[in-house]
């Protein structure tokens, strides 16, 4: 897998803002990615040194469409420590 495919996105809510404060970022990302593949493609693609990976798998929600009920995508997110002198601009500025 190539770093593109592994990250999907940043995810930007007011948790991960705070969490940005204390050098962790959060992004979505492909489901069969391991840390190893997570800690590789964050390196390449914003050139910092990760110190950690956590992963968690989210269960999709129930969604009703109408009188029909159905289901989200199950996802995958994982919260990336960077080393002290490291910074990711999420924002793009």
């Amino acid at each position: 897998m190539d770093a593109a495919s592994v990250l999907i996105a940043p995810i930007v809510t007011e948790k991960s803002t705070y969490l940005a404060e204390e050098n962790k970022y959060v992004f979505k990302v492909d489901r069969s990615a391991n840390k190893i593949q997570i800690r590789e493609a964050v390196e390449r693609m914003f050139e910092v040194k990760v110190v950690k990976v956590n992963v968690i798998s989210q269960r999709g929600r129930s969604r009703r469409f109408g009188r029909h009920t159905g289901r989200t995508s199950d996802w995958k997110k994982a919260i990336v420590t960077l080393g002290p002198d490291d910074r990711i601009d999420v924002f793009g500025a």
